[in-house]
């Protein structure tokens, strides 16, 4: 079973770079999808119900932002899922952070963690997030579910997991109490899948639009595949898609054994 996550950065702009050619010939049996930017009364037919000739198809599921053009996540899927859900949360489901869709004891979870912003002016929203999202993976746990959470986590974890760390210190996305929690997210039953088989530096998932910044690969890994650990033994390899162009982020692609 292959399953991709994506941040898009509007799923619309995405579209224009052939969005949906990609989706239907990346192989992936579920794609995660964050940042989506619209909610399913914006999309056409080849969003919501893409397929091709060749008998691919995609069951898609939206989770939008209350607010236009905002925010969202969304799981494509080959198979149709169990079920369905959010965090059931009025706090972070009104901005469309997490979709879950659950396949017998698994559960395939998009997750968009929001942006702690300049001068952490979000920080306690993001906290807040980060804990529920944690809650929730553990309740799911301790019912006897495999969780894989899927998702672009706004955070790099350590110095390796972006270019210039020393220079980024006060900034989002690598503030001091961000990879606190990534710390205690990682040590509480929960493996970065990428960092279990991956110790090279350089290996980067998102790149300012500026300066040249992706030609020259100064980058950040912010979007994570994390499993909890009963699960780890079943999963076979965690990539890396940087060579997928189309939005400021590149896919991640997560391989298990059925």
């Amino acid at each position: 079973m292959k399953i991709i996550s994506w941040n898009v950065n509007g799923i619309r702009a995405a579209q224009n770079k052939g969005f949906s050619e990609w989706l239907l010939n990346c192989g992936a049996d579920v794609v995660c999808i964050q940042e989506t930017k619209a909610s399913p009364e914006q999309l056409g037919e080849e969003l919501l119900h893409p397929q091709n000739l060749n008998g691919t198809e995609y069951k898609s599921f939206f989770n939008s932002a209350k607010k236009k053009g905002y925010s969202g996540t969304a799981i494509y899927s080959k198979a149709a899922p169990d079920k369905i859900e959010n965090l059931e949360n009025a706090l972070f489901d009104d901005e469309g952070r997490v979709t879950c869709a659950f396949y017998g004891n698994t559960a395939i979870i998009s997750a968009y963690f929001p942006n702690s912003q300049d001068g952490g002016k979000r920080l306690e929203y993001k906290l807040a997030f980060c804990d529920a999202i944690f809650s929730y993976c553990k309740n799911l746990v301790a019912q006897k579910k495999n969780v894989v959470l899927c998702g672009d986590y706004n955070i790099a974890h350590k110095p390796i997991d972006l270019a210039n760390p020393k220079a980024n210190e006060g900034n989002a996305g690598f503030l001091p109490e961000e990879r606190e929690w990534m710390d205690k997210f990682t040590q509480g039953g929960f493996v970065d899948t990428f960092r279990h088989f991956c110790s090279e530096e350089k290996q980067y998932t998102w790149w300012s639009y500026r300066f040249h910044a992706r030609e020259k690969n100064i980058g950040w890994r912010i979007d994570y595949h994390c499993v909890n650990e009963a699960f780890l033994p079943r999963v076979k390899s965690s990539k890396i898609l940087a060579d997928v162009m189309g939005s400021d982020h590149c896919p991640i692609e997560l391989e298990i054994e059925e």
